[in-house]
């Protein structure tokens, strides 16, 4: 199979070039890190890009995916999430592929009832973040490209994940760096955000593999939920953090931390991607927190 990832040096699309590769697939990079470097903002040389390479799978990663970002300047980001997912459909339109796996997130569904959870597909979207709305915007352009032109898009709704490679800019891999550098300073606390909030947290792995299947048995048309279909609290994952450190440790709220707006609770359905794939995760939520751990001890040793 001929691959063309888009956001191909970023956190997911590092672990799905490496995940094509290693089944044999001829992969193409779209990033502005890459090695041909393309600009996702730029329509035409996406276009030219993908002319050039000729796939038959299209894998839409490219993001601006931090959601705080989209608070402080929401401008770049939506251009980013909504013009480029537009200018990589339009580019798909006059070739041969198979599917475009459009990656969209779960801060799509945002203000979330809970009589919703576990929320499926066809629960309202309501974002509460620019990121979010840019989301949705980008999901509507890919049930668009497909009602209208017959493009053979898949639409994904990833909601958290988190693995080795994570920018610690994400909550995940920053409290594993705070506890690794707690353990260096020896320092006796680690300091925190909101520990409320429940996210329905996968191995980036996991989602990676839910990507590819997608790629080969996902209805075009169709949106896909890819996570656990079980929640774990922010508090959660910072003690089994703490429970994995070389050091007693304890956890401090920093208000400075805290996000403006924040979604409780983000628990989703992957009922839908079961049935259509058979896809199911593999890798428990202790292992992928050990890891990314690990991760951050080798970053600041």
């Amino acid at each position: 199979m001929r691959a063309a990832v888009t956001g191909s040096s970023g956190f997911v699309g590092r672990h799905l070039v490496d995940a094509l590769r290693s089944r044999g697939d001829t992969v193409a990079g779209l990033d502005r890190s890459a090695a041909h470097a393309v600009d996702i903002g730029d329509a035409h040389a996406v276009r030219r890009r993908l002319e050039e390479f000729g796939p038959d799978v299209v894998f839409h990663l490219a993001a601006a995916s931090h959601v705080g970002d989209s608070w402080a300047d929401p401008a770049p980001g939506f251009r980013i999430n909504a013009e480029g997912a537009l200018n990589v459909l339009q580019a798909c339109r006059g070739l041969e592929v198979k599917r475009v796996v459009l990656v969209g997130s779960a801060e799509e569904y945002g203000r979330v009832d809970p009589s919703d959870l576990p929320l499926s597909e066809d629960a309202p979207l309501r974002p509460i973040t620019p990121y979010g709305a840019a989301k949705v915007a980008a999901d509507f352009l890919g049930l668009q490209a497909f009602l209208a032109d017959g493009l053979p898009v898949v639409r994904v709704r990833p909601f958290s994940h988190t693995g080795p490679g994570q920018s610690p800019r994400f909550v995940v891999p920053a409290l594993a760096g705070r506890v690794a550098a707690a353990e260096r300073d020896r320092s006796t606390t680690v300091r925190v955000g909101a520990l409320d909030p429940v996210r329905d947290l996968c191995d980036v792995r996991d989602v990676v593999r839910a990507y590819l299947l997608l790629a080969e048995a996902g209805v075009p048309g169709e949106v896909y939920n890819v996570c656990r279909g079980k929640g774990v609290a922010v508090r959660e994952v910072a003690e089994t953090l703490l429970a994995h450190a070389e050091t007693e440790l304890h956890l401090e709220v920093d208000p400075d931390l805290v996000r403006p707006v924040e979604v409780p609770v983000l628990v989703g359905d992957p009922s839908k991607l079961a049935a259509a794939t058979g896809w199911s995760p593999e890798i428990p939520l202790e292992r992928t927190l050990a890891e990314v751990l690990a991760d951050a001890r080798a970053a600041i040793a």
